[in-house]
């Protein structure tokens, strides 16, 4: 997204104000996040077409704090994740929008790194939660959020529900 854009000008027009309102630019997380209660669970992924899998997941993130921001990968970091060239098929503002309409979500952001180490380390959070794909133990996110006494977590999967094999079947119907 835009870096010289403000969150309600991206699509205000169109949004309900109860999503944008959800939604938080980087350099606008310090302030809102002040306003949140704790304890504040971080989660980040690309979230490209929402399936069961990803909202059971989100709601169980939410589940293990008071406050749940969720970190989206721009469009560029997320094609850099090799999910395919025509991947994410949902831009960034679409699925923000997307997320901030889930009861289980606080606030929606984004980075556009790799690795949303960066944006961690200025949210603070008291959790961080992956999906159960990850080993906890060799993430330096991990690590960055251990340093200052939060927990990390992985949640397991839920059986059956892929981004990539919703795509796949799809494309071959």
């Amino acid at each position: 997204m835009p870096e010289n854009l403000s969150v309600p000008a991206l699509d205000a027009a169109s949004a309900a104000p109860e999503l944008t309102a959800k939604l938080c630019h980087p350099h606008e997380l310090s302030r809102r996040l002040a306003l949140l209660p704790r304890p504040l669970v971080f989660t980040n992924g690309v979230f490209d077409v929402l399936h069961r899998g990803h909202v059971v997941y989100l709601a169980q993130a939410r589940a293990l704090g008071a406050s749940l921001l969720v970190a989206l990968n721009t469009d560029a970091s997320a094609r850099r994740l090799g999910k395919g060239p025509d991947r994410p098929l949902n831009n960034e503002l679409d699925r923000a929008y997307v997320l901030a309409a889930l009861a289980s979500s606080s606030l929606v952001t984004w980075f556009d790194e790799d690795t949303p180490l960066e944006l961690i380390a200025l949210v603070r959070p008291d959790i961080l939660v992956k999906g159960g794909d990850y080993d906890m133990a060799r993430l330096p996110e991990s690590k960055l959020v251990q340093s200052w006494g939060g927990r990390v977590l992985a949640l397991p999967f839920v059986t059956g529900y892929s981004t990539t094999a919703l795509v796949q079947k799809i494309r071959n119907s």
